[in-house]
């Protein structure tokens, strides 16, 4: 039984850190959110490879109960390639070469009991896909998070404004709020995604953690102090599945239950973080996660 429906890519990643290397490895939005929702919840992808795309990869997704019955395997074709590389600031990457392949003629195909779930991820893929999915579920769900990124912002800004009107939770990063709200604060940011209907705004700010806003209230997470960060990607994308994995495993969206959201979520993403590819979300375990959220209360009492 699935209980969260996770939206977005999967892909093949060339990432290079001043840490290491690596070529053809497991990665997209859908991929770290699903696995990263895999520790609270039950989720269901629904994407698309192409035939190049390694059993291996597939194996290691439902090894971590992940569904994929709405994932596509295109027959000849190529599966979604990015690649990138950071410097020793790791909060931004520089894209080498993005390669669409099977994803740029994708039509999301929702399989009927997907259709019905309450709880809906949408990663940072074309708004108009996430908008198109929002409209083949069988009733609206519970909660729906959205995430996106700044080809978006830059290529479809009103199709982003819509997906921030049609979503209860609104996930991007600073520089994306900024760019999207043409603004250098992100609380006049965040003041605008809450004003187009969403009931919370989430800002992510690397590895100074985030800061959550609703109408009446506001949060900030600190970032995990890791010291030994190998690979970034994914974090947010972790981020996401968690958090969303989180409300779905407590049916509570209190301000309260959300703070704790938020800081599992951060939890988890910092674990990606120590790891490339999802080589850490697919080592830890719920143990793991609850400790370093232990760690994060005492960060912030005072």
């Amino acid at each position: 039984m699935v209980d969260v429906v996770v939206i977005g890519s999967l892909a093949l990643d060339d990432v290079s850190t001043p840490f290491g290397t690596v070529k053809g490895a497991l990665g997209g939005s859908a991929t770290y959110a699903s696995i990263a929702c895999s520790l609270f919840s039950s989720p269901g992808v629904v994407g698309v490879v192409g035939s190049d795309f390694p059993q291996k990869y597939i194996d290691q997704m439902k090894s971590k109960g992940v569904d994929l019955r709405g994932l596509e395997i295109e027959k000849g074709g190529k599966t979604f390639r990015w690649s990138g590389e950071y410097g020793l600031d790791l909060n931004s990457a520089k894209t080498l070469k993005t390669e669409l392949n099977v994803f740029e003629k994708f039509d999301p195909k929702i399989p009927s009991d997907y259709a019905g779930v309450d709880f809906l991820f949408l990663g940072n893929i074309d708004p108009s896909l996430q908008l198109d999915v929002l409209s083949k579920m069988k009733k609206r769900p519970k909660l729906v998070v959205a995430d996106t990124m700044n080809l978006w912002i830059e290529k479809k800004r009103e199709e982003v404004l819509e997906v921030v009107e049609q979503v209860d939770v609104a996930l991007m990063n600073d520089a994306e709020a900024r760019e999207l709200f043409r603004t250098s604060s992100i609380v006049k940011a965040a003041r605008e995604i809450l004003k187009r209907d969403s009931e919370v705004a989430i800002i992510k700010k690397g590895e100074h953690g985030c800061v959550l806003f609703t109408d009446s209230s506001y949060f900030a997470c600190p970032g995990y102090p890791l010291e030994n960060v190998k690979d970034p990607t994914g974090a947010g994308d972790s981020f996401g599945g968690s958090l969303i994995g989180y409300l779905a495993k407590t049916q509570d969206f209190s301000f309260g239950n959300m703070k704790k959201g938020i800081v599992y979520a951060s939890s988890v993403a910092s674990f990606n973080a120590e790891g490339f590819s999802v080589q850490r979300l697919c080592e830890i375990n719920m143990r793991d996660v609850t400790k370093r959220y232990g760690e994060f209360s005492e960060f912030v009492k005072f």
